[in-house]
């Protein structure tokens, strides 16, 4: 009595809502309807609605309704059979408990309705009340417990698609075995190529490529270390990589990977770097010209003064030489002034595929006779932005004169391209020169600062402000010996 009164307490708390179980019994022989229903009877302690379907069609139409918790099915259904129904039941993905009834014991057909997703199998003629009690209690275990396992594989199957950043399983040599979009979006992959496809075919620095293999084999886990992915575009992706191991399973131990994008966050640090020092280089340039034009324009007059009034010709080679460098001197700090308080903008509708080719013009002559490949990539419809014209093409036709520069000529390569998404507008020129070396990057727009012999420092000083004033970010890219990129993004 204990037993059963255990088992009847099993029973109860998987009753769905409503503390009922609703049993159909799809059978074409009333007579076993009855016998079976009247074992289900003799449970004890229960509550059973028991229903009676006698054709194949009328199966059918309960198992698509799915209007009962368990489903009792015997082998002949008039033409049918249990199998055919097990079969249609499991492609319209039907998840309830069926069990099939037969009139004899045949392996085959166990087999094969548990391939077909039935959850037990009975022989008629062994059927007793202690048996179905067993069968029913199991069955519906059974589908709970499955029910739980797809709801919490839908959860995170959910979390593994949807997440913003990459996510990928890979096996122990880093091979990629299951990717989300987003990490498939990263590698620029489509398909099915991600399939065994290796991270560090696109991690391009050997270093970064074996801090990782060493620290994954002492640690086994790693937590966000910056790389740079090459998903063959233009430009590299800086992220933050995070890898983890799960050392049991069949197959050997598994890696989780997850890769943040923070390329964007980079620009804007960056972005925000260049502002700061272009305000203190602004501060610094206004105090120093104020305290050295002081005393120059005393040197200046002083040089006119004794030239006017000095017949000595040798004296007068050396005050001529004093003046030149002193008003030289007063060119190159006016030009700094006029970095340090830019000229008011005049800002209008502009087309940038027009900018871009009258900058281009203005650079024609040094790409035609530095005998440089133009390939040029503009979208066919006007591309308007709020600019304004002179002083944006003055700041590219600057970008593009250094990249002519910084080729060799009849080897070069320059590909300037302009294209919108989502409503930002990007600008790219880049050349196969001989690039910068990463350590100058930083200090690219920095006043002074130049990598030409004969270069006053000042040219893309100029250009970052006028980008800075059209509220345009500027993203620079180089490898040396390959070339450098410029992307400006408005």
């Amino acid at each position: 009595m204990a037993i059963a009164a255990a088992q009847a307490g099993e029973i109860n708390n998987l009753l769905p809502i409503g503390n009922e179980i609703r049993i159909a019994i799809l059978d074409d022989d009333e007579d076993d309807f009855f016998i079976i229903n009247d074992y289900i009877k003799g449970i004890a302690g229960k509550r059973f609605i028991v229903d009676w379907f006698s054709d194949y069609a009328s199966a059918i139409e309960q198992i698509r309704n799915r209007s009962y918790d368990l489903y009792f099915v015997d082998y002949f259904l008039g033409n049918n059979t249990g199998l055919d129904l097990l079969k249609e039941a499991s492609a319209m993905g039907f998840d309830r408990p069926i069990i099939l009834l037969t009139g004899f014991g045949n392996r085959a057909i166990d087999i094969s309705a548990m391939e077909y997703g039935a959850t037990d199998y009975l022989i008629k003629t062994e059927i007793n009340t202690e048996k179905l009690e067993r069968c029913i209690r199991y069955s519906l275990e059974r589908a709970h417990f499955l029910e739980q396992l797809k709801a919490r594989e839908t959860k995170y199957r959910n979390l593994f698609e949807n997440s913003k950043d990459g996510v990928f399983l890979a096996d122990s040599s880093f091979t990629v075995k299951e990717a989300n979009p987003v990490a498939k979006l990263l590698l620029q992959l489509s398909g099915r190529e991600w399939q065994n496809a290796n991270l560090f075919q696109y991690i391009e620095d050997d270093i970064q490529k074996t801090r990782i293999t060493d620290l994954f084999k002492t640690g086994g886990n790693i937590d966000d270390i910056e790389i740079k992915l090459n998903s063959g575009n233009e430009e590299q992706r800086v992220c933050l990589l995070s890898l983890s191991v799960q050392k049991e399973g069949a197959t050997g131990p598994t890696v989780h990977g997850i890769i943040r994008d923070i390329t964007n966050i980079k620009k804007a640090q960056w972005a925000s770097l260049q502002a700061e020092k272009m305000a203190a280089n602004e501060r610094l340039i206004r105090m120093l010209t104020h305290e050295i034009r002081n005393p120059l324009n005393n040197i200046i007059l002083s040089a006119d003064q004794l030239l006017m009034n000095n017949e000595e010709e040798g004296q007068k080679d050396f005050l001529a030489i004093i003046q030149r460098n002193s008003l030289r001197i007063n060119q190159i700090i006016s030009e700094l002034l006029n970095l340090a308080t830019p000229a008011e903008l005049s800002f209008e509708q502009q087309d940038l595929t027009e900018i871009l080719e009258e900058s281009l013009s203005r650079a024609q002559d040094r790409i035609e006779l530095n005998k440089i490949k133009l390939e040029k990539n503009f979208p066919n419809v006007p591309l308007p932005a709020n600019v304004d014209r002179n002083k944006l093409i003055i700041a590219l036709t600057n970008i593009l004169i250094n990249a002519v520069e910084a080729m060799e000529p009849g080897k070069g390569h320059l590909r300037v391209a302009l294209h919108s998404v989502n409503g930002n507008k990007t600008i790219t020129i880049r050349d196969n020169g001989k690039g910068i070396p990463k350590e100058f990057i930083p200090r690219l727009f920095d006043p002074f600062f130049t990598l030409k012999q004969n270069g006053i420092g000042l040219g893309l000083t100029a250009a970052y402000s006028i980008f800075q004033s059209h509220k345009a970010s500027v993203h620079v890219e180089s490898k040396e010996k390959e070339g450098t990129m410029f992307m400006i993004n408005f």
